[in-house]
C-alpha cells in the first residue's frame, strides 16, 4: 500500500434514539461522520437503509478526498445478544424488528464490504482500550452505567466474546441475593440497583417523588439531601460488589466505568471503593487502577471502527 494512501475503517453505533457513522484512520483520527435518528418504528427495512445510507455517505465522501485510502471493513457496534458466527441479533430489546435477520451478510452485500457485527458495550470498550482510558491496557474491564448496567471485557486488546458472543453481561451480576426483579429473569441485578432507572427507583421508594429524573436525585444529593445522598451510596457499594468479584475473577490492571451516570462519580465512588477493598484481597494486594472512561458517547463508535483491525 503507498505510504500517501493510509488505511481507514467505518464504524456505526446504533443507539436506542441514533445512529451514527465515522470514518477512522488507523491512528485513531476521527476523518468524517455522520448522524442522524433511529426510525425503530419504521421497520426492518427503514433500519437498514438507513444504515446503509449513512455508511455509503461517509465512504463516498471520503472516496473523493485525495489520499483518503482503502476502506479496511466496516465494524456495527448494536444493542443486544448477537450470534458472532452467523452475523444474527439473537435478542434486543430495542432492536426486535432485527432479531434473527441476517443483518451482517445482508449489509456487507449491500456495501460491498466486510462488516464486523458487534455488541455495543463491548465494542465500547475496545474504543477506551483503543484510543481511551485503556490506551496501553491490553486487560481490562469496562462497566457502562445507563438507564441500564453493560460491560464489556478486552482480553490481550481483543473483544472476549465466550463460545457463542455472550460474555461480558456484567449488568446481570447478582450484588443483592433475592433483591429487586430484572427483566432477566434474575433478583438483585446491578442493574436493578445501580444505573439510573434503579436511583430514579430508591428515589421513589424513599418518598423524595414518584417522577424524579437521575439528574433530579443527583442535584438533591449535591443540595446535602441526606436520602439522596443514601441512594448514591447505596449504588456505590452495589458497584464495589460487583468490582470487587471481576478483581478476583480477572486479576487485570484496570476497570472502567463509563456512561451517563458517571457524572455522580464523587457521590458513589467513595463508598465504591471502599466496598472494593473490603470485599477483594486481589484489589487489596495488587492495587488496579479503577478509573473514568474517557470517550463518552464516543467510545462504541470508534470500537466498532477499531474491529476490522482487531
Amino acid at each position: 500500500m503507498a505510504a500517501d494512501s493510509p488505511e481507514y475503517s467505518i464504524g456505526l453505533d446504533l443507539g436506542g434514539t441514533n445512529l451514527r457513522a465515522a470514518a477512522v484512520s488507523r491512528d485513531g483520527r476521527m476523518l468524517d461522520h455522520v448522524a442522524g435518528k433511529t426510525a425503530y418504528s419504521a421497520g426492518r427495512d427503514a433500519i437498514v437503509r438507513e444504515m446503509v445510507e449513512s455508511i455509503v455517505t461517509v465512504r463516498d465522501r471520503l472516496a473523493a478526498t485525495p489520499g483518503a485510502g482503502k476502506l479496511a471493513g466496516i465494524g456495527i457496534g448494536v444493542p443486544g445478544f448477537i450470534n458472532m458466527a452467523t452475523g444474527v441479533i439473537a435478542n434486543s430489546n430495542n432492536l426486535a424488528s432485527l432479531e434473527n435477520f441476517p443483518i451482517r451478510d445482508v449489509l456487507s452485500q449491500q456495501l460491498g464490504a466486510p462488516v464486523i457485527l458487534e455488541n455495543d458495550a463491548n465494542a465500547a470498550a475496545l474504543g477506551e482500550q483503543w484510543i481511551g482510558a485503556g490506551r496501553g491496557v491490553a486487560d481490562l474491564v469496562m462497566l457502562t452505567l445507563g438507564t441500564g448496567v453493560g460491560g464489556g471485557i478486552v482480553a490481550g486488546g481483543r473483544i472476549l466474546r465466550g463460545a457463542q458472543g455472550m460474555a461480558g453481561e456484567l449488568g446481570h451480576i447478582t450484588v443483592v441475593p433475592n433483591g429487586n426483579p430484572c427483566g432477566c429473569g434474575n433478583r438483585g441485578c446491578v442493574e436493578k440497583h445501580a444505573s439510573a432507572t434503579a436511583v430514579t427507583a430508591m428515589a421513589k421508594l424513599l418518598g423524595l417523588g414518584d417522577n424524579l429524573s437521575a439528574k433530579e436525585v443527583y442535584d438533591l444529593a449535591l443540595g446535602g439531601n441526606e436520602k439522596a445522598k443514601t441512594i448514591y451510596a447505596s449504588m456505590g457499594e452495589s458497584l464495589g460488589i460487583v468490582l470487587a468479584m471481576l478483581i478476583n475473577t480477572f486479576n487485570y490492571p484496570l476497570y472502567l466505568l463509563a456512561g451517563g451516570v458517571l457524572g455522580a462519580w464523587d457521590l458513589f465512588a467513595p463508598a465504591m471503593l471502599e466496598e472494593t477493598r473490603r470485599r477483594s484481597f486481589t484489589y487489596r494486594a495488587t492495587n488496579p487502577r479503577i478509573e473514568k472512561a474517557q470517550l463518552g458517547n464516543e467510545a462504541g463508535l470508534y470500537g466498532a471502527a477499531y474491529l476490522p483491525w482487531v
